[in-house]
């Protein structure tokens, strides 16, 4: 097997973890990004021989979510390409609960490679590496979101899930359902970063309309307005109000929970306003 392991959106939440264990392990990692060494840009296939070329296994991170028109096309294509150029593993990172994402799992399931399934919850890093950093930071969190629960997965449990399935034989053929040990409303999780870092952090539901509309008001990429309203409208019905046991299956342990993150977190001083 080609030595390279190729890691797609090596410097996402996900990728970046994935690319930090992978090196301390003396494996030889290849940042799959638009600004790597050597380039990776999804919407650019002229760079993806280069990408994969000389690559063993690929972690396959699509940007910004595999639920965007295109993305399905976008991962056959690629898997098309990685066999080609020799690769014989895959690592798909999926959503839980979403159509579009589980078309894509089905693509890589059929490519004649090995491949592994990770398909997950709500990150818990959303609250500091992502949008909803800010609201936090200004002590108001305003979503979309009810009462339905989710149960929200630690990014470093995703890492762990996806680097033994990249490096271990016993992981290929195998589709990890990601989630945390417990559910939690949007709510509720707030309320958990509240009290970790001791700080008066509101909670306030608002309608999906006028929270899409004010995404696009503060100069959010239409894609990624569009995403954050098909997640909230569609993805978050209670389909996904459920635990999972693939971080069990796949580690032998648990998963992180909620208020850990969330007091890992505040340790950091991300959420200090």
């Amino acid at each position: 097997m080609n030595a390279t392991t190729l890691v797609l959106g090596g410097t996402g939440k996900t990728g970046a973890r994935i690319v930090e264990r992978l090196t301390a392990r003396g494996v030889d990692v290849r940042v799959g990004s638009r600004s790597a060494e050597v380039p990776f840009d999804w919407t650019d296939r002229s760079t993806w021989t280069a990408a994969l070329a000389g690559v063993g296994r690929v972690y396959v991170s699509y940007y910004p979510d595999l639920a965007i028109p295109g993305a399905v096309d976008a991962v056959a294509a690629l898997t098309e390409a990685a066999r080609d150029a020799g690769v014989q593993r895959l690592v798909l990172l999926s959503g839980r609960g979403e159509e579009e994402a589980q078309a894509a799992e089905q693509v890589v399931q059929r490519s004649g490679l090995e491949w592994t399934i990770v398909r997950c919850a709500w990150f818990n890093q959303n609250f500091d590496e992502n949008y909803l950093l800010e609201p936090v930071l200004a002590g108001e969190v305003a979503l979309p979101a009810g009462d339905v629960p989710e149960p929200f997965v630690d990014a470093d449990d995703i890492a762990d899930v996806a680097v033994a399935a990249l490096t271990e034989d016993r992981h290929v053929g195998e589709l990890y359902e990601l989630t945390g040990p417990r559910l939690l409303t949007f709510a509720e999780a707030v309320a958990e970063i509240a009290k970790a870092t001791g700080r008066e952090i509101a909670f306030v539901p608002v309608p999906l309309d006028d929270y899409s509309a004010a995404l696009e008001a503060e100069g959010l990429p239409s894609d990624l307005a569009w995403l954050i309203g098909y997640l909230f409208r569609e993805v978050l019905d209670g389909r996904n109000a459920s635990l999972a046991d693939g971080v069990q299956r796949a580690l032998g342990r648990a998963p992180k929970d909620f208020s850990d993150y969330a007091r890992d977190t505040a340790a950091t001083g991300v959420w200090n306003a």
